[in-house]
């Protein structure tokens, strides 16, 4: 690591030996268990009716330890990184191994593999160049049709560094950056308004995202979806098929049925999913993977908040339940292996099983022969979210851009389309897969007990028979 980033503990001026001897002590006869160390800055800035109306910068450290014994866990955290904090914090965690002696598992593999630099993208461009840029993007909306009444944009990024050291020694480190950028617009026309939005992210720095192709695509896009919204009629309720388009639309696999995948629902039978490993669950053709490992998306990391290397984890195989995303608590208590996705949220969280980028793989089908097989169906564009019950899959999503499909071509836009279901059940149903695989835009986050962590979507074109869409036109 370069002088310019040095490690945590050097930041504060603790010894990497003596931290690991406070750990060590803190652990002594749990099962696992690490001192989790955290290094953040973020910075944000929000423009709202032609004014710079928010600008932030925060920069925040600490560390949490954890000790783990059977299905317990003791937790302590701290914003004050010393070896007095982490003497007291291993003081409280070691209440859980009190009456119990457990064998420590041995450290994550090892990974030659590094996603990010070091670079910091906060700085670059400057605070008054991004307020420029707002500006910018303001006049450029308001601009582009005169029924835009309102424009609201922002810009943020994040730079964090994450380290874990465990009793043996083992240490590991991760620089994790994200940026961002994000536009609303409101139209109106004889007293109807409408909203849009679009937005733009990943862990890399700003230069992306930044260009005027980019930024200006985004207030086109925002602008588009706020227009055809203007123009929708109420959505018809019953039953229909229902095409959904590629790319960010995986929310709906995401909270219906990734969720349903992590180890912790399964092993405490929580999850509609819950024994059956090997089972169908899926039409044949589906197949969905959790994969932390792609370059600069937003779900991505070197290693979780254990330490584990991210993976290509596959979870479902042509229908086929074949895996589950496992922290190192829940895998050990299922006698599998951990999959890399134990994440937390900050140091003052603990870690718990939690997907990265989730999406379902390509099938053969061209998306226009998609809708052209569908005679009274639904096409939902885009997804505003939704509500899940992971006991038994059931959802509600809500859409901010869908269409009528009739005779296989697509018709007028609707308002207020919701789609109503069962994850399981959906999956089932899928009855063509498309060519067109996409990830999202690299905006998502995911909520779980309270903690939120970045996470990525993405899917092809698909069509679902026969699901339940809630609208307020008859049919």
């Amino acid at each position: 690591m370069s002088d310019n980033n040095p490690s945590i503990l050097d930041r504060v001026g603790l010894d990497r030996s003596a931290a690991t001897r406070l750990v060590a002590e803190a652990l002594e006869g749990a099962d696992d268990g690490e001192l989790y160390l955290e290094y953040s800055q973020v910075e944000g800035l929000g423009y709202d009716n032609g004014r710079l109306k928010s600008a932030n910068f925060d920069t925040n450290q600490g560390f949490g330890l954890r000790a783990v014994a059977g299905e317990a866990a003791g937790y302590a955290h701290s914003a004050e990184i010393s070896e007095s904090a982490i003497r007291r914090a291993g003081e409280a965690v070691s209440a859980v191994t009190r009456g119990y002696s457990g064998s420590y598992a041995a450290p994550p593999p090892g990974t030659n593999r590094r996603l990010y630099t070091d670079e910091n993208p906060i700085g670059s461009p400057t605070f008054a160049a991004k307020v420029s840029l707002l500006e910018q993007i303001d006049a450029y909306a308001r601009a582009k049709d005169p029924r835009v009444q309102q424009v609201s944009a922002s810009v943020g990024g994040a730079w964090k560094v994450v380290e874990i050291l465990r009793p043996d020694g083992t240490f590991v480190r991760d620089v994790r950056p994200m940026v961002r950028l994000a536009v609303a617009v409101v139209v109106g026309e004889n007293g109807r308004q409408e909203t849009g939005s679009h937005a733009l992210g990943g862990r890399e720095g700003f230069e992306r995202i930044l260009t005027e192709e980019n930024w200006r695509h985004s207030v086109d896009e925002a602008l588009r979806q706020a227009l055809v919204n203007l123009s929708a009629i109420p959505t018809p309720a019953g039953t229909f098929d229902v095409v959904l388009g590629p790319g960010y639309p995986g929310v709906l696999l995401h909270e219906a049925v990734g969720h349903g995948l992590e180890g912790d629902f399964n092993r405490k039978k929580q999850s509609a999913f819950a024994g059956l490993m090997g089972q169908r669950v899926a039409a044949p053709g589906v197949t969905v993977v959790d994969d932390g490992t792609l370059p600069d998306r937003r779900g991505s990391i070197t290693f979780d908040d254990e330490g584990t290397p991210s993976q290509y984890n596959t979870l479902i195989e042509d229908g086929i339940l074949v895996g589950y995303m496992q922290d190192r608590q829940n895998a050990r208590l299922m006698g599998l292996k951990p999959t890399g996705n134990g994440r937390r949220q900050s140091y003052s969280s603990i870690p718990m099983p939690r997907m990265t980028n989730t999406y379902m793989l390509a099938g053969q089908q061209d998306p226009a022969e998609i809708i052209a097989s569908v005679k009274d169906g639904i096409y939902a564009v885009a997804f505003s979210g939704g509500q899940v019950d992971i006991t038994n899959g059931k959802f509600v999503f809500g859409c901010t851009e869908a269409y009528r499909i009739e005779n296989g071509k697509i018709g007028p836009a609707l308002k207020g389309a919701m789609l109503i279901g069962s994850g399981p059940e959906s999956l089932k149903r899928i009855s063509m897969i498309g060519n067109d695989l996409q990830l999202d835009q690299g905006v998502g986050n995911c909520g779980k007990s309270g903690q939120w962590v970045p996470v990525g979507v993405g899917q092809p074109t698909l069509r679902i028979d026969a699901l339940t869409v809630g609208g307020t036109a008859s049919r």
